[in-house]
C-alpha cells in the first residue's frame, strides 16, 4: 500500500471528551501541525482550525484538565501494522474494514503501574480521510515516549450482530499487532484478576545480544528427541529448590536446563507462551470458576511473550529479555526450542459469554468465521474459530510466526488443532489450504520445523493426510493409539503395532515424504500421564467442576489390576514396567519421539486426564519424586534416549525395508498373538534384536544367530529390576533363546 498522500489534510485538532469511572470528565488535545511533505498550506490550517471552534461540546460540566498533554501527530503510514518508531515519531497502523470510528487511546509512562484501564487515557480520534488507507486506520504521533506507553483503540461500526458485526465503541481494545501486554504481572494473582490487558512497546532497550559465539543448534529432525513441557509447570513448585522470585518462569527453564541435557533430550516444546488470560474461568460464575488456565491455550495476542512468566513480576520488557535469555541458554546446551501454537481460536470465547478484547470489537466478520446468519463457527471447541484461510489473518499469522523466528530465534512450531487452518473462511475443509502452504513455502520459516495437530474438534482428521507440500510434519494420533492396545494386551494389534514401530509408511510413505514427518507419541499434555495411562482405567476428573463431563473417554488405559494408588508390590512392579516398555517403544520407533514432561519419574495427575485448569502440584513438575526415583525410573528413561541417539539404525532418513529389518514372524493373522520380535540391521555399531510380549505369561522365543564373529548382549530386560534393566555395555551369556517375561520387553545387540 502506498504513503498517504501530501495533499491529505493532517488530523483535525479536536478536543476529545471522555468520561471516565468516576464519572469525571477529562480532555485530551493535539495540534494538527506536521513536517515535511506532509506540511499543511496556512489555508487549510485556518480552516481545520475554525472547524475545531464549531465543536459543540454536550456535556456542558466537563472541566479541560490543566495537566492534560498536547501531542501533535501526523496522519503517518498505513504500514507495517502495529507500532513502528519513525524519524517523526511513533507511528500506529491497524487494519479494520468495516470501522467507522477509530480512536487511538494512549496513557503515558507516569501512570501508576497497574493503570492500564480506560481510566485516564488520551483519546485521538482518526480521521477517516487522513488518517485511512484502504482498509488500514494509520497515525503518528510525535514526541512520544521510546517505551512504557500503554496504548489502545476504541472502535466502532455497524450493530448488525446477524450480519456479523460485534463492535461496541466503550471497550478499549489490544492492538493485534502490539508486541508487548501490560497488565497482570503476577500469574494467577486472585486480587488483580479483573484489571485490563494492554498493548505497549520498548523502543529504549538495546538490541539483545544473542553472542560472538551463539548458534542455533539446527538438529536434522530425524534426530529430534521431543521434551512436551510447560514452562510455569516446570519450575513452579517449591521442590524445585528456586527462590520464588524466579519459580514459573523463563529463568527457571534456565536453571533447570541440567536436567534436560541428563535426560538426554535435544527439543523442547513448549505449551503455548503467547499472552494468554490465565483467570478466563473466572470472568462469569460457572461450574469452572474456581479454576487457573495453567495450559495456555487461550491466546490474546500472537506476538507478545506471556509477561506473567518474567521473573520477579518483572513485567513485558522483563519477559521478552528473560524469554531470549532462555532461548539463547536453550540452544548453547544444544537443545532446541519449539513453540506450540494456538491459531485456531483466543479468548474472546462465543456469544453467549462475550470477552471482547481485541479481534472481536476490531472485525469480527474478518477475523473471526461467521456463518450466514452472523454467528459465530465453532471448530475450536472454544466459542469461535479464527478465519485463518481469510488474506488479512493469514497475514497475520504469517507475520507472527516470522517475528518469533526473526526476534526470538525459535526453531519450529506444533500448530494446536491444526486441521482449523485447513478451512475456508465459511469452515469448509480445503484441499490446498492458503494458509498451510504459505507457511511451507515462507523464506523465514524455511528452517524452522512444523508439525500440525492434524484433527479439530469439528471432526476434520487429517492423520497422514494433513496438507503438507513435503514439509510438515505431524502428531500421529494412531501410533499413540496403536502403541497403546498393544502394550496393554489387546488382541490384533501385533500388524499394527509393527507398522507404527517401522515409520508409519501406511501413512507417510507418499511423495517425498519421510518417517520423520510423523510425531510418535503415546502421551501428551492433555489425557493422562504415563504413570496415569498404567494405573487407571477411568478418567478421574472431579476437581474440574464439570460432573466428569470432561476429558475423553477412550483413553485406552488399563490399570494393571486396581484402579489409582494401591500397595500391592506386584501391581507396582508391573505398572512401572508397562512405563519402561511404552518407552522402550518410542524410543527405538521410527521417526520423531515425544515425551511428555514428568514422566521421566512418573508424575500422576490421580487420574484426571484433563488438568488444564489446575495450577497446582496435579500439573507441577515434583523435583522431590524426581530424586526419588533418579537411579530407577528416570535413569532407565534417560539411558534409552542415549540408546536411541547412539544408534543411527533408529533413526533412519528413509523408509526402512527387508535389508534393514528382520521380522521374526510368520504368524501375523493369529490376532490371538501378543508377541512380536524384529532385528534392525547395522553393521557398524551391531544388528540390534527387540521382542515385546504383551502377553500374561513367559514366552519362550529363539534367538537368531548373530552376525559372523560377533555375540549377543543383553542390554535391556524391563522385567529385572533396577539398574539391570539397562545396561548400556550390554551383559554376555545370551543363548539360542530367551524366556520374555510377561508384559516385557528386550534389547540385545550383536557386539564383537
Amino acid at each position: 500500500m502506498s504513503v498517504v498522500p501530501s495533499t491529505f489534510p493532517p488530523l483535525l485538532p479536536w478536543v476529545i471528551w471522555s468520561r471516565n469511572a468516576s464519572g469525571k470528565s477529562f480532555v485530551s488535545g493535539y495540534s494538527g501541525k506536521v513536517k515535511g511533505s506532509e506540511q499543511m498550506n496556512r489555508k487549510s490550517a485556518y480552516a481545520i482550525s475554525k472547524h475545531a471552534e464549531e465543536i459543540v461540546i454536550e456535556d456542558e460540566a466537563a472541566v479541560m484538565s490543566e495537566t492534560a498533554p498536547s501531542l501533535k501527530s501526523i496522519p503517518g503510514l498505513p504500514n507495517p501494522l502495529g507500532v513502528l518508531e519513525t524519524d517523526n515519531g511513533i507511528n500506529f497502523a491497524l487494519f479494520s474494514k468495516h470501522a467507522t470510528s477509530v480512536t487511538l487511546c494512549l496513557s503515558l509512562p507516569d501512570r501508576e503501574i497497574d493503570a492500564s484501564s480506560n481510566d485516564e487515557m488520551i483519546e485521538l480520534k482518526l480521521d477517516p480521510i487522513a488518517n485511512k488507507t484502504g482498509d488500514i486506520w494509520h497515525i503518528c504521533v510525535q514526541e512520544l515516549p521510546r517505551s512504557n506507553v500503554i496504548y489502545g483503540y476504541k472502535i466502532d461500526g455497524p450493530q448488525n450482530w446477524h450480519q456479523g458485526h460485534r463492535f461496541d465503541s466503550s471497550v478499549v481494545l489490544i492492538d493485534p499487532y502490539a508486541k508487548l501486554i501490560e497488565g497482570r504481572r503476577i500469574f494467577g494473582d486472585p486480587t488483580d484478576r479483573f484489571s485490563k490487558l494492554s498493548g505497549t512497546y520498548d523502543f529504549s532497550s538495546l538490541p539483545f545480544d544473542w553472542g560472538d559465539n551463539y548458534a542455533q543448534p539446527n538438529i536434522p529432525e530425524k534426530d529430534l528427541v521431543i521434551y512436551e513441557m510447560n514452562v510455569r509447570a516446570f519450575t513452579a513448585d517449591k521442590s524445585s529448590g528456586l527462590e520464588q522470585s524466579i519459580r514459573g518462569s523463563y529463568d527457571g527453564v534456565i536453571d533447570k536446563i541440567p536436567h534436560l541435557l541428563e535426560l538426554g533430550v535435544n527439543a523442547v516444546e513448549l505449551l503455548p507462551v503467547f499472552e494468554f488470560d490465565e483467570f478466563e474461568f473466572q470472568r462469569h460464575p460457572n461450574p469452572r470458576d474456581h479454576m487457573v488456565n495453567t495450559w495456555g491455550y487461550s491466546t490474546i495476542n500472537f506476538f507478545a511473550p506471556m509477561a506473567r512468566y518474567a521473573s520477579d513480576g518483572g513485567g513485558p520488557i522483563v519477559a521478552s529479555q528473560e524469554f531470549k535469555e532462555m532461548v539463547k541458554a536453550l540452544h548453547l546446551a544444544g537443545i532446541e526450542v519449539i513453540l506450540d501454537v494456538v491459531y485456531n481460536h483466543t479468548n474472546e470465547a462465543d456469544d453467549k459469554h462475550p470477552y471482547t478484547t481485541s479481534f472481536r470489537g476490531i472485525d469480527n466478520k474478518t477475523y473471526y468465521m461467521v456463518d450466514d446468519n452472523g454467528q459465530l463457527l465453532n471448530f475450536s471447541g472454544c466459542g469461535n474459530t479464527l478465519n485463518c484461510n481469510h488474506p488479512v489473518v493469514m497475514e497475520l499469522i504469517l507475520d507472527s510466526l516470522r517475528h518469533w523466528v526473526t526476534e526470538y530465534h525459535v526453531d519450529g512450531f506444533r500448530f494446536d488443532l491444526a486441521s482449523v487452518l485447513c478451512r475456508g473462511t465459511d469452515g469448509s475443509p480445503l484441499d490446498a489450504p492458503p494458509l498451510i502452504r504459505a507457511i511451507a513455502k515462507d523464506s523465514t520459516l524455511s528452517r524452522c520445523k512444523i508439525i500440525s495437530e492434524p484433527w479439530d474438534c469439528g471432526g476434520l482428521y487429517l492423520v497422514g493426510k494433513f496438507p503438507n507440500w513435503d514439509r510438515w510434519a505431524e502428531w500421529n494420533g494412531m501410533y499413540r493409539d496403536d502403541i497403546r492396545r498393544f502394550i496393554k494386551g489387546d488382541i490384533g494389534m501385533k500388524g499394527r503395532f509393527a507398522t507404527r514401530v517401522a515409520g508409519s509408511a501406511d501413512l507417510y510413505k507418499v511423495n517425498k515424504r519421510k518417517p520423520y514427518h510423523g510425531i510418535n507419541f503415546v502421551i501428551a499434555h492433555d489425557g493422562f500421564t504415563l504413570y496415569d495411562l498404567v494405573s487407571y482405567n477411568n478418567k478421574h476428573n472431579d476437581a474440574n467442576g464439570e460432573n466428569g463431563n470432561d476429558g475423553s473417554n477412550d483413553n485406552l488405559s488399563w490399570n494393571c489390576g486396581c484402579e489409582g494408588e494401591t500397595s500391592d508390590v506386584n501391581i507396582k512392579a508391573l505398572r512401572f514396567r508397562q512405563m519402561k516398555n511404552f518407552h522402550l517403544a518410542l524410543m527405538v520407533s521410527q521417526g520423531v519421539p515425544m515425551m511428555l514432561m514428568g514422566d521421566e519419574y512418573g508424575h500422576t495427575r490421580n487420574g484426571n486426564n484433563n488438568s488444564y485448569g489446575h495450577d497446582t502440584a496435579i500439573n507441577h513438575f515434583q523435583w522431590g519424586q524426581l530424586d526419588a526415583r533418579k537411579n530407577d525410573l528416570f535413569r532407565f528413561f534417560a539411558e534409552v534416549i542415549k540408546l536411541r541417539q547412539k544408534h543411527q539404525v533408529f533413526r533412519q532418513e528413509y523408509f526402512i525395508g527387508n535389508k534393514e529389518i528382520t521380522w521374526h514372524e510368520d504368524n501375523w493373522d493369529n490376532h490371538e498373538s501378543k508377541f512380536i520380535a524384529f532385528t534392525l540391521h547395522d553393521s557398524d555399531e551391531g544388528d540390534l534384536y527387540l521382542a515385546f510380549n504383551a502377553h500374561n505369561y513367559f514366552v519362550k522365543v529363539p534367538i537368531p544367530s548373530p552376525p559372523q564373529g560377533r555375540c549377543w548382549f543383553r542390554v535391556v530386560d524391563t522385567n529385572l529390576e533396577s539398574p539391570n534393566d539397562i545396561i548400556p555395555e550390554g551383559v554376555t551369556g545370551i543363548g539360542n533363546t530367551y524366556d520374555v517375561a510377561p508384559y516385557s520387553s528386550i534389547l540385545l545387540q550383536a557386539k564383537l
